[in-house]
């Protein structure tokens, strides 16, 4: 009598994986601005930078060109903290003008699923964009030939 087989079948790919998974759903639409602040001196401020170079990766600022990411070092020992200041549409949803997050206790990981489960589901839904149609798709819409007409016979 064996045993029946019970969890997965291969390991998970650690932490590094479950990173770039989160990182694949991080959007910026919803934020006008990005505010870190740090103290390089704190023991804790490791994952808060490691954040603040995920959001600057060139994947995830093209999803807002317009969203500024700033980073104030400080030296007075104050906990790292992330602040979100919100688009008009985004606050309506929210009811809130900005999103704080006390980063000194949280690693990278943590970071990333915070963010995607209070910030991301913010962002406004995509407009669907109309196709402009040119003037040989709309003849074929309407029937017509199109190209050159055949020389008439007298």
């Amino acid at each position: 009598m064996s045993i029946p087989f019970s969890g997965t079948l291969r390991r998970s790919g650690g932490v590094v994986s479950a990173i770039g998974k989160q990182l694949k759903s991080v959007n910026l639409k919803g934020v006008k601005r990005v505010t870190v602040q740090f103290d390089p001196f704190a023991e804790n401020v490791k994952s808060t930078r490691e954040f603040l170079f995920l959001l600057s990766t060139p994947k995830v600022t093209q999803t807002n060109p317009k969203c500024v990411v700033k980073t104030d070092i400080v030296c007075d020992r104050q906990p790292a903290q992330i602040k979100f200041s919100l688009i008009e549409s985004a606050q309506e949803l929210a009811k809130a003008k900005e999103i704080r997050f006390r980063s000194s206790n949280l690693s990278t990981l943590e970071l990333l699923q915070l963010y995607n489960k209070h910030v991301s589901t913010l962002a406004p839904p995509e407009e669907i964009a109309t196709k402009v149609l040119t003037k040989a798709e709309k003849q074929k819409i309407a029937g017509g030939g199109g190209g050159k007409k055949a020389p008439k016979k007298k």
